[in-house]
């Protein structure tokens, strides 16, 4: 997949790269949600948790052609969000 980076309609901070948010979609344990919210859905938004390569937990909102990502906004993980991840990751490895 390819990230359009044009003008990303968020600020990153200090300690998130696009290196980061890219490679925490490459993360074969990354969750990803459809939204519930039909706010969210009509847009056509989607949900990322995933890790960096360096282990830097990061929540994505993006959209996508099937083609292309555009992220919309990212972070770093919540404690909840990293709980959730973290819980996730266990199951999928005790299977």
């Amino acid at each position: 997949m390819e990230f359009d980076w044009n003008n990303p309609p968020f600020e990153l901070d200090s300690s998130l790269t696009p290196k980061d948010i890219e490679e925490s979609f490459e993360d074969p344990f990354a969750v990803r949600l459809l939204p519930d919210s039909p706010r969210f859905g009509a847009q056509a938004r989607f949900f990322n948790l995933g890790m960096s390569a360096s282990g830097l937990g990061v929540f994505s909102v993006y959209r996508t052609n099937g083609k292309q990502i555009r992220v919309v906004y990212a972070r770093g993980l919540q404690p909840e969000e990293r709980f959730f991840y973290q819980r996730k990751l266990d199951q999928t490895l005790s299977r």
